[in-house]
């Protein structure tokens, strides 16, 4: 693009630059991330066009679309030209995306290994500034039947709901379940309320015949499981 294109509307620019021509002509896969957010936004400011401003918001992030995500309406409103509606657009989309990823394809997902419960968790609670419990049910072949979020906030043994935990289970005919929370920090090692609840859940699952198999910690690039490291 030349120097003089980026004080242009979109509009000014020619077909083959234009992102929504681009994608109509080459397809979506063709576009950059820059100029996908510039299509949510339309226009840029009086000193750039939409793909610019996109480009500088997309630094800002150290161009990674999960960072990016994190963004508060008010941090991006900081950016000229970027007012709420284009703001909320932006946080729309990223929700929209996180939501494609989570969402199941049809077939209910085995699970095979403590990876599987990272993959499928992570689109949920991976990005999260506070931590969310939650808890998967699972049927005789270790298909994943229910998804069940528990609490917000803070973890402890007495903030989660036992009752409320093999109610649904039972109720869902789950024979396992695989309990799962993130650690915002990033850190891995599990908290003593971890283990505390963790113990709580799996002993009351014995007497209702309904194993724990996991308790896995997601963080926003990895995971801890009780499992693989022998302390279930």
């Amino acid at each position: 693009m030349s120097p003089s294109q980026k004080s242009l509307s979109i509009k000014q620019w020619s077909v083959d630059d234009r992102p929504r021509e681009k994608l109509i002509h080459k397809g979506k896969s063709s576009l950059s991330d820059a100029e996908l957010l510039a299509i949510l936004i339309g226009s840029g400011n009086r000193d750039e066009s939409a793909v610019e401003l996109c480009k500088r918001v997309l630094h800002t992030s150290e161009h990674s679309l999960h960072k990016l995500a994190k963004f508060n309406l008010k941090q991006l409103q900081e950016f000229k030209g970027i007012g709420e509606a284009k703001a909320i657009s932006i946080l729309a989309a990223l929700e929209l995306g996180s939501r494609r990823g989570a969402e199941p394809l049809g077939e209910l997902t085995k699970i095979t290994s403590s990876k599987d419960v990272f993959r499928m968790m992570h689109p949920f609670i991976g990005d999260l500034d506070h931590e969310q419990f939650w808890v998967l049910m699972l049927n005789n072949s270790n298909k994943v039947i229910y998804k069940l979020p528990l609490s917000k906030g803070g973890i402890t043994a007495t903030m989660v709901d036992t009752r409320l935990v093999f109610k649904s289970a039972l109720a869902q005919g789950a024979t396992a379940l695989i309990l799962t929370h993130n650690h915002p920090s990033g850190a891995l090692k599990p908290s003593q309320a971890d283990i505390d609840i963790t113990k709580k859940i799996k002993n009351a699952g014995e007497l209702l015949d309904i194993k724990v198999l996991d308790h896995i910690i997601v963080t926003e690039k990895t995971y801890f499981s009780f499992a693989d490291e022998s302390l279930l």
